[in-house]
């Protein structure tokens, strides 16, 4: 078996061909031989016995029972002539080679049987023979013909099938090996392509003909290359833009460890300069280790389990805004919340809250107000800013983008995106608009129900690996 697949495809299916037409071509031989033989057997048969009850019924033999007279006086020169008496035994009348003849043929001569054939063999070959009774009693006559001529032709006949099923078997193997090589041609195209495209890496999209298995087969691996392409230009475009991001807190932070060096070669700087320098360093740092976590989190592609459970949107919600108060102390923040359960990750899901909150509180004014509402799964975030411009509200969710505006402003230009991957992770949607007041809106809607999940113990996370 192991030896049957190391062989090449057209190799098999012309092997298989082959393996077809010879059976088929010897059992259409076997069963023509076998139909021929049975047919001159029946025939001969047929033959012997009515000429046997012919001259049997007439009175002419019975003056020949006691001599022996050649078969071709008797104008039977194609057989030979005998007779059986029941009380004395067989005698012969054609001269030649004995024929055993035996109980069959006394047991016609008695009136036994009507009659009597079969196959009797002697010194010059096989005979057919048949015996019926005549109308002398206790004799019975015996024709006997011999089979060598009917043997040399089913010998012939063998012979003819035989090379003509050899012939058969060669040229189904050529027809097999030519059908195999035409219909494989698309199969070899293929491969060509795919060792084509693992050679230079190229990802074109190969040609497509007729709508056979293999043209689906090529739709499916032009399908495979759009996907590997679309997914290596975004890792391209994902280590471009994090090369961009991470040059800017790194020069910065070069810079303030420059001039922090410097400064202790001239004497130090002052306490108040030294702290707001180390603060400086510290808050690149901090930008610094966000935007990696950011990154890790965007990338992240292998399957990792996560802790899923039944959670209250609104109780997220509460220790997210919990936590951007700290960080904003000069902003207010309405907060109306409904409860609303969804069965997610507590930590992903509070990210994504947090990121909102975090957008809000950076675009609002001094002493603003971000509203915060959830009602019947969605959660609104609203803030007091300047909104969101109509050709920034289609990108604002793509990494790495920051309009204009916000360039000038910390960030890595991948809060929002975590919060889509997020939301689509957990069946969700996140969509950006603007507020009644002229302000930002961000709508986050995830699935889920306003009462607890019935049968569901909370306190007991459920761990799947996520894709």
């Amino acid at each position: 078996m192991g030896l049957h697949y190391r062989r090449s495809l057209a190799s098999r299916v012309t092997l298989l061909a082959t393996i077809a037409v010879g059976l088929a071509v010897a059992f259409v031989a076997a069963a023509a031989f076998i139909t021929v033989r049975v047919q001159m057997h029946d025939t001969l048969d047929d033959s012997l016995l009515s000429r046997a009850s012919a001259a049997a019924r007439t009175n002419t033999l019975s003056v020949l029972s006691e001599r022996e007279i050649p078969s071709w006086m008797l104008g039977a020169a194609d057989v030979r002539v005998g007779f059986v008496n029941a009380a004395s035994g067989a005698s012969t009348v054609d001269p030649g080679s004995r024929l055993q003849l035996g109980k069959p043929e006394i047991a016609v001569a008695r009136g036994e049987v009507s009659y009597s054939i079969r196959t009797i063999g002697s010194d010059d070959g096989r005979y057919r023979v048949v015996a019926v009774p005549t109308q002398q009693p206790g004799v019975a006559l015996v024709l006997a013909q011999s089979l060598t001529s009917t043997e040399r032709t089913m010998e012939k006949l063998g012979l003819v099938l035989f090379l003509f099923g050899l012939a058969g078997v060669i040229a189904a193997s050529f027809a097999g090996w030519a059908v195999a090589r035409n219909g494989l041609r698309p199969v070899r195209r293929l491969t060509s392509a795919a060792e084509e495209i693992a050679r230079t890496e190229q990802l074109d999209p190969i040609e497509v003909e007729g709508n056979d298995e293999i043209a689906r087969l090529a739709s499916a691996f032009n399908a495979m290359l759009a996907a590997l392409s679309a997914s290596r230009d975004r890792q391209r475009q994902l280590v471009a833009d994090a090369g961009h991001e991470l040059r800017t807190p790194l020069t910065s932070l070069r810079t303030n460890l420059d001039l922090l060096v410097q400064a202790d070669k001239r004497g130090g700087l002052s306490e108040t300069s030294r702290i707001e320098l180390l603060d400086d360093v510290r808050f690149q740092i901090e930008e610094l280790t966000t935007l990696i976590g950011d990154l890790v989190e965007l990338a992240r592609d292998e399957p990792l389990p996560v802790s899923v459970e039944a959670v209250d949107l609104a109780e997220i919600t509460d220790r997210a805004v919990a936590r951007v108060r700290r960080r904003a102390s000069r902003l207010a923040f309405d907060v109306r919340t409904h409860p609303w359960w969804v069965m997610g990750e507590p930590h992903a899901l509070e990210r994504a809250l947090t990121n909102l909150l975090d957008n809000a509180a950076k675009w609002s004014p001094p002493l603003g107000v971000v509203t915060v509402t959830l009602d019947q799964g969605t959660l609104m975030v609203a803030d007091q800013g300047h909104g969101i411009a109509e050709q920034d509200l289609p990108h604002v969710f793509d990494r790495f983008y920051r309009s204009p505006e916000s360039r000038a402003l910390p960030g890595s230009g991948l809060g929002l995106s975590i919060v889509r991957q997020v939301a689509e992770r957990h069946g969700g949607v996140v969509r950006a608009g603007r507020w009644d007041d002229g302000g930002a809106a961000f709508f986050l809607e995830i699935p889920g129900s306003a009462e607890p999940p019935s049968g569901q113990n909370t306190d007991e996370p459920v761990t799947f690996a996520e894709s």
